[in-house]
């Protein structure tokens, strides 16, 4: 877990090398609101430097134009037009190797329909889920962009929210009746900085996945198989490895991701509950409160700017956020070690590459990208799978001890999947005595009707007890 949600963090030092040191460290230090290269020309670290700095009168311009929308955003606690904006922009610049998007030509999409159409062929005969991508399609970065949008509104929102309201409750009522407008103004731009980074994050993980179930999650909609064409021929360009077995290597793991997420009803809200529920643990620290909020000016937008760089509002880790965040990295692990199994004994025997194709994947869902740190600082949680490789060997065993449908039978309830102790002994979960819930169901199901008889409703009776 990141120590810096949304940025807020200890205060930043000085770079030992001056000016060098901040190019090579990013921006420099944490800032709380994203102001930076990414969101305002001329790479200010503020919108007041941006402003009244050296800057030429475009770039200005385009300051003003967009202070203006932060102080004119009245939504939600993130702006997510201008989210869309910037990270449209960071497609438009290309990714640092100098590769520029480019839409998508028939002969790519018609690869990629091949693939996943041979990629779920291949997985009829290793998994007893089926097949869940309806159609398949092939995305341009920019189009990923405006597919996964609202899944990253889904996912962030709650903890934005959860941050500003903390932010909010922390100041003393006769400060918040004096700052009323300043807060508001507040929350406006609150919103549009938000916006900036994710923005920015989202942009640039553009560049840098190969389908839209990259992170673990379904980001994409549903029953629509995607791969991104370009990418993909960027991520095979060091391997030495045929450009049709790469892709169809990750046209398996999007098509296994598909049939996962398409027929186990409950996984996607078991995922970002454990999201919703770390956003609930977030608490502010108020001790630092006490030294500098009676000396603040409400009417000095400047200090408070300062107050916030200082880590003035920086959350504490809680126990709740603890558990949610153990939750959400076993479901992750369960999730990418399923796929990772079922992958590999589908292309095992098909792909002469699939050993090295499996362990480059693994080694990069394990690392994570540069846009996937960004997303930790974000969001406080880091969307990798920690133990892929001990929940890929517990589900090759539960294939060898139970069979595929023993193994897939799992996903039937929650209750049933393998814990984080597990993994710690996949043996002894292998060998233990399946569960069987049927009987449970059964038993709930006559308890409700003796509560209706009692009630004098009926209400428990099925319609032929009626």
């Amino acid at each position: 877990m990141s120590d810096t949600p949304f940025g807020f963090g200890l205060p930043p030092e000085e770079p030992e090398n001056g000016d060098e040191g901040k190019k090579k460290g990013g921006q420099g230090g944490p800032n709380p609101f994203g102001f930076g290269g990414a969101g305002l020309p001329g790479g200010a670290d503020n919108p007041f430097a941006a402003m009244f700095g050296s800057v030429n009168p475009a770039d200005l311009g385009a300051a003003f134009q967009q202070l203006g929308q932060m102080l004119s955003y009245e939504g939600g606690p993130v702006n997510w037009d201008m989210a869309k904006d910037i990270a449209r922009q960071t497609v438009a610049q290309g990714t640092s190797d100098g590769v520029k998007d480019s839409s998508v030509g028939p002969a790519e999409r018609a690869a990629v329909e091949e693939a996943v159409r041979l990629a779920d062929l291949w997985l009829d005969g290793v998994t007893s889920l089926p097949s869940g991508a309806g159609t398949a399609v092939a995305w341009s970065r920019a189009e990923w962009v405006e597919a996964t949008l609202p899944v990253w509104k889904e996912l962030v929102d709650p903890v934005a929210e959860r941050v500003g309201a903390a932010m909010g409750s922390v100041l003393p009522e006769e400060m918040q009746a004096m700052a009323g407008p300043l807060l508001g103004m507040m929350r406006s731009m609150g919103g549009a900085m938000f916006g900036q980074q994710i923005g920015q994050a989202v942009g640039t993980l553009a560049g840098e996945v190969v389908g839209s179930t990259d992170v673990g999650l379904p980001l994409g909609p549903a029953g629509r198989a995607a791969l991104l064409p370009l990418n993909i021929e960027a991520f095979g360009k060091d391997l030495g490895v045929p450009s049709d077995e790469v892709r169809l290597y990750l046209a398996l793991r999007e098509a296994a991701h598909q049939r996962l997420f398409a027929h186990v009803p409950w996984l996607r809200s078991h995922l970002f509950g454990a999201v919703e529920g770390y956003a609930r643990g977030i608490k502010v620290d108020t001790s630092k409160l006490e030294d500098v909020v009676g000396q603040l000016d409400p009417g000095n937008p400047e200090q408070l700017q300062e107050a916030l760089q200082g880590g003035m509002f920086q959350p504490q880790d809680t126990p709740e956020q603890k558990a949610a965040l153990a939750r959400l990295e076993t479901a992750l692990a369960l999730v990418e070690g399923w796929v990772d199994a079922v992958v590999h004994e589908a292309a095992k025997p098909r792909l002469t590459s699939a050993d090295a194709l499996r362990e480059t994947l693994r080694r990069r869902r394990a690392s994570g990208g540069p846009a996937e740190q960004t997303f930790a600082t974000l969001i406080g949680l880091e969307l990798r799978p920690r133990r892929l490789r001990d929940a890929s060997r517990l589900w090759a065993s539960l294939t060898d001890a139970r069979g595929v449908d023993g193994r897939d039978g799992l996903w039937e309830h929650p209750d049933m999947l393998p814990t984080a102790t597990d993994l710690d002994d996949p043996d002894g979960f292998v060998h233990r005595e399946q569960l069987d819930f049927s009987e449970i169901d059964r038993m709930l199901g006559e308890a409700a009707e003796r509560r209706g008889e009692q009630d004098g409703t009926g209400e428990g009776k099925g319609d032929d007890e009626k």
